[in-house]
């Protein structure tokens, strides 16, 4: 991977960076977390006609053919800016329709890379695990249909999603399980009931019931084969593209901080000049780069189509620690005023903090890496590409 961004890449992530420093101020911000839907519609609609929601989508659906580190690039920059925008939920399901969808779903992109159409994923049930073994929620087949049943939690933006990607364990007629799987579903269907969740962030999270919803046989997200497949890569892609997003918020969260320690006086000199202050910065940029780095070989490894499930768990378990710690440490460092919920430096602290328990905790992400190095066989080289072991269905 080449680690400096080549001069397209430059210029789209500072046009994005200079497009949201202009139209998404901290007010933005805090206004959609008052509204109902959590977003800014205005904004969306600008930031569609832009063409970034296209980038990384096929030519041939009104894309632009792009590799994922372009996304990667905008969802940093909004991630910076905290943009109430549902564009992380929207684009993860988007490229695993791109990349297993049938032809009819493929149309969808079209809208997509318009910003007509808006979608959501829904993952994570009661349990809160980041695991395919943790789904729960049946998808039983029935004549040309499916008949889903269970719940969903921390369902991001599904109150303003048209589609929603279902991560489902299917069942045959018989009842036998036959593994994971991806589902679209209109989120209007009958037997759907769908309750918001007030969390940390304050943005559009929900919990999301399904009562012998029927959704075609069509909706199905890749061949039968291929469910396990599907369901990895929804998750690969919610989780390293969340990273960028926290990895934007927490350098943001470090620039404030810096700034204002340049200038916060206290015993006649700015209160950088005292080593404890310029060990924190010291570890913050650490921090932030470290992020920064094991992200986006993340995204450049799945965009070469390179194994690439260890380097999304190193680069989330790594973010979720130490994006966490630059933003208690950016509030240290503002003293008493850091932690005061009228300071718009509460809001990156917000977000970072209900970012690290999405998209699999540090623990979880652990114990992918752990896995892959410790039930191989074989010696263990570090810095090999390795595969995480696959087992039971599809």
């Amino acid at each position: 991977m080449d680690v400096l961004s080549d001069e397209q890449e430059v210029l789209i992530q500072r046009t994005a960076g200079e497009f949201l420093a202009a139209e998404c101020p901290p007010s933005l911000v805090r206004a959609a977390e008052k509204s109902e839907e959590k977003y800014s519609k205005q904004l969306w609609t600008k930031f569609a006609d832009l063409g970034w929601l296209g980038l990384c989508l096929p030519e041939e659906r009104g894309g632009q053919g792009l590799p994922l580190t372009y996304l990667g690039l905008v969802l940093e920059e909004v991630g910076r800016y905290l943009a109430p925008l549902p564009v992380h939920s929207t684009m993860v399901p988007a490229l695993v329709i791109a990349s297993f969808g049938t032809q009819a779903q493929m149309k969808l992109l079209e809208r997509v890379a318009r910003g007509e159409l808006l979608l959501s994923f829904a993952i994570e049930e009661r349990s809160g695990r980041w695991s395919t073994d943790a789904i729960a929620l049946s998808g039983r087949r029935d004549g040309n249909d499916i008949v889903l049943n269970g719940s969903k939690y921390f369902v991001d933006n599904f109150r303003i999603a048209q589609k929603c990607m279902v991560a489902v364990r299917m069942l045959g007629a018989d009842g036998g399980d036959e593994g994971p799987a991806a589902v679209l579903v209109d989120t209007a269907s009958a037997g759907i009931n769908c309750e918001a969740l007030l969390t940390t962030a304050k943005d559009g999270e929900s919990v999301v019931r399904f009562d012998h919803v029927r959704v075609p046989q069509g909706n199905r997200v890749g061949a039968p084969r291929q469910g396990r497949a599907v369901v990895d890569a929804l998750m690969d892609y919610a989780s390293v593209f969340l990273v960028s997003q926290m990895q934007g918020a927490a350098r943001q969260a470090m620039e404030f901080a810096v700034e204002y320690v340049k200038h916060r006086e206290a015993f006649g000199q700015p209160i950088g000049a005292f080593q404890a202050i310029q060990h924190m910065a010291a570890d913050m940029v650490n921090a932030v780069d470290g992020t920064q780095l094991l992200g986006r070989e993340a995204v450049w490894r799945m965009s070469q189509g390179l194994p690439a499930r260890v380097e999304v768990s190193q680069a989330k378990s790594f973010a979720n620690e130490k994006c966490m710690m630059v933003c208690r440490s950016a509030q240290q460092m503002h003293g008493g005023i850091g932690f005061i919920a009228e300071f718009d430096l509460n809001l990156w602290y917000r977000r970072v903090t209900s970012w690290t328990l999405r998209g699999g905790t540090t623990y979880e992400h652990r114990a992918r890496i752990a896995s892959a190095l410790l039930d191989t066989p074989g010696e263990v080289r570090l810095g090999r590409a390795l595969e995480l072991p696959v087992a039971g269905p599809n």
